[in-house]
């Protein structure tokens, strides 16, 4: 009988997080699969864990999921752990658990600490809708191109970023996305946990003075209805008034909707719409 793969969540920072069911399973299991095992043991040591451990990380996940599955199939059950947090969320084990659903291995999560969460409960944003980004590419052209999709996202946005990486990334954000409301969330778990509940604009005038520390999570503001009617407000003013008109009567609308609608666009009381194209006809007469 084939083995199961076990994704166990680890702590993120304070070792108090980790859960029962994770330490029983990484006692019980026959390896134990770590993205850093130099890291892991310092976990394993604490709670007097000797499963043996592999390493399993960006650099050699394809070669060594296959590897990790002949011995699933041998009958070995096998644990993933990442550095810190949930293994598959912003990390290569998204990878192997893929390939052992493809390879007909059975697997189980044990949930657990994981930063975007942890930092979208603190971050006194809208939680009810998220989206999750992780680390924005360093190539300019893809992270130029993730940039502009997340521009008009109108829901509380959550991205991971590196202190030495901190400042240009804020100044990116203000770029294509305006001024924001931000959470800067930082050290989570921790004794020097902090939360920055700022703007874009302070904070990158915050970290021109201030070395940015520890591991960052960012939680944006979703871009609000309100600024997205404004924004297609100013597209509409942009057109002349009769091509607005004619834009919907060629749609076969009839004049009485298409002034109810171009008012609409506009942000305009509809008579206003009406006295508006009945100067511009006597005009041009």
């Amino acid at each position: 009988m084939a083995g199961k793969l076990y994704v166990c969540a680890t702590p993120i920072g304070n070792l108090e997080d980790i859960t029962y069911r994770v330490l029983r399973t990484l006692k019980e299991v026959d390896c134990i699969a770590a993205e850093d095992t130099r890291n892991s043991i310092k976990l394993l040591n604490h709670f007097g864990i000797q499963t043996p451990m592999t390493s399993y990380h960006e650099f050699n996940k394809l070669e060594k999921a296959y590897q990790l599955i002949e011995k699933l199939r041998k009958g070995m059950n096998i644990a993933l752990i990442t550095d810190a947090g949930t293994p598959g969320i912003s990390d290569p084990g998204e990878d192997l658990i893929r390939i052992c659903y493809e390879e007909g291995i059975e697997v189980t999560s044990l949930p657990g600490a994981s930063a975007c969460i942890t930092a979208l409960t603190l971050s006194g944003l809208p939680t009810r809708r998220f989206c999750f980004e992780a680390f924005l590419p360093r190539d300019n052209k893809k992270r130029g191109i993730i940039l502009q999709e997340l521009k008009n996202e109108t829901r509380t946005i959550i991205l991971y970023e590196a202190p030495h990486h901190l400042k240009t990334t804020l100044v990116d954000l203000r770029d294509a996305l305006g001024n924001r409301q931000i959470s800067l969330c930082r050290e989570l778990t921790k004794k020097y946990e902090e939360v920055m509940r700022t703007t874009i604009d302070d904070a990158i005038t915050y970290y021109q003075d201030q070395q940015s520390r520890g591991e960052y999570v960012i939680v944006i503001q979703g871009k609000s209805q309100e600024d997205i009617e404004k924004e297609k407000q100013q597209e509409w003013s942009s057109m002349d008034l009769n091509e607005h008109m004619q834009y919907y009567e060629s749609k076969g609308i009839s004049q009485k909707e298409a002034m109810r609608m171009v008012a609409k666009d506009r942000g305009l009381p509809k008579r206003e719409v009406y006295y508006q194209l009945k100067v511009e006809k006597e005009n041009k007469e």
